[in-house]
């Protein structure tokens, strides 16, 4: 067996799955919100790092829940929470304290019937395999959620771009906001 086409067979058969226009719904929600929060945990909230990390390069307010420089949610705010069991505590803990305040969510997870999707506005379901290899994942060869967090990576960058068109941001523009401390 070729491990690279196989890996790249298993990305291509989640992501025929997710809905193009559930994707331009969110980059639309992610356009309206005054300030857009992320958070994951383990390889996800890496997910989600390099997610608020490209939304800042296309201008965007971003903060990344659990940072020190990271300030309340408010009215007009939107949280994008990810987590692929949608089990995951804090996630699950910050979504239900987020959509308390009258804030949106958006869950991204496997599980659309999970604690993580009970507390969202929107779900963006990836059915992708976990770690936890439930009955109706997907099948890899991959270890742990490493099928699910590549997808998500993906999916993360489609939202990027579609937000950038919304917004008019070129690639001039976004790299002068790119850091310049290295």
């Amino acid at each position: 067996m070729l491990i690279i086409p196989t890996i790249i067979k298993e990305i291509e058969t989640v992501l025929s799955q997710i809905e193009e226009n559930k994707l331009e719904e969110i980059a639309g929600q992610l356009q309206k919100a005054k300030r857009i929060f992320v958070i994951g945990e383990g390889r996800s909230g890496l997910m989600a790092k390099s997610f608020a990390m490209r939304l800042m390069h296309l201008g965007a307010s971003v903060y990344v829940v659990g940072e020190t420089i990271t300030p309340s949610i408010e009215e007009g705010d939107l949280l994008v929470a990810i987590s692929g069991s949608g089990t995951t505590k804090n996630v699950v803990w910050t979504a239900e304290k987020t959509h308390s305040l009258g804030c949106s969510v958006v869950a991204v997870t496997t599980n659309p019937e999970s604690p993580l999707a009970l507390h969202a506005t929107n779900i963006l379901h990836v059915p992708a395999a976990t770690k936890y290899r439930r009955e109706n994942e997907l099948k890899t060869i991959q270890p742990l959620g490493s099928l699910f967090d590549q997808c998500a990576h993906i999916i993360f960058d489609t939202l990027c771009l579609q937000y950038s068109t919304l917004n008019k941001v070129n690639h001039n523009l976004a790299f002068s906001r790119h850091s310049n401390l290295e």
